[in-house]
């Protein structure tokens, strides 16, 4: 059953988000939106998105496009056009959104597809602030984005890239274990001051799993500015901070 949500989306142009990304001295990796089919909103056109990456490259190096799993042969069709077309470097999928569960082998074409393109997915993870304090939460099913699920998905595809968002509570040592035991995937620490992160986030992140983690603003949500100077409050070694900025993300996705 379709949902339609209502609520402002505050946005920024984009030419002001290329100004304060540069100002900030960061990269940036724009995220696309198409949750259509299990939220009834409306999405942001993939097309438009590597419009915004080509017209700012001070500002911006890439970018996930989005797509509705739900579409079945149309997702896998426009996952191959972002792809070879438009220049897009992997798929983001917000699975409360969508409504949908990462490991239902009814999306796993969509996955066979990003796997022969031998591109990354993103997956959001833990809660979500959409619906946050609501009645009912609008609907928003929060158990699509346990870490787990992201577990059988990495088994059945083990040259997938997979990218699990946001620090994932309240499974954040669900997502410790699944990072432990499958080689790929990684963790993405977008949407959370650092200083909130779990104990056990914390030692993974300055210990072990060091080669794990991302760095992410989840902009403009939090600021550059607030985030960096949080992330200094840690205490982490300045090659374990290089990592998490940009060498890990360097390695991962693979970029120059």
């Amino acid at each position: 059953m379709q949902k339609y949500y209502k609520f402002d989306l505050k946005t920024n142009s984009p030419e002001e988000m290329a100004r304060e990304f540069i100002q900030a001295d960061v990269k940036g990796i724009l995220m696309g939106w198409d949750a259509e089919s299990g939220s009834g909103l409306p999405k942001l056109s993939n097309d438009s998105l590597a419009q915004i990456v080509k017209g700012f490259p001070d500002a911006f190096i890439g970018g996930f496009a989005g797509v509705d799993p739900w579409k079945g042969e149309m997702a896998i069709k426009e996952t191959e056009r972002a792809v070879k077309e438009l220049g897009l470097m992997g798929l983001k999928f917000q699975p409360a959104l969508q409504a949908f569960y990462p490991n239902d082998r009814h999306f796993y074409p969509l996955w066979e597809k990003c796997a022969e393109l031998k591109i990354p997915v993103q997956f959001h993870t833990g809660t979500t602030g959409i619906g946050a304090g609501l009645p009912g939460g609008m609907g928003i099913k929060l158990e699509y984005c346990k870490p787990l699920l992201l577990d059988a998905v990495a088994a059945d595809f083990p040259q997938l890239t997979i990218i699990a968002c946001h620090p994932s509570w309240p499974w954040q040592d669900e997502m410790i274990a699944v990072l432990i035991h499958k080689a790929n995937v990684y963790n993405e620490l977008s949407g959370w001051s650092p200083k909130y992160f779990s104990d056990a986030l914390k030692k993974e992140i300055g210990g072990r799993l060091q080669d794990k983690f991302m760095f992410g603003s989840d902009y403009p949500a939090l600021t550059h500015d607030r985030l960096f100077k949080d992330w200094d409050s840690l205490g982490l070694k300045p090659e374990v901070l290089e990592k998490i900025f940009y060498k890990n993300a360097q390695r991962i996705l693979g970029l120059q």
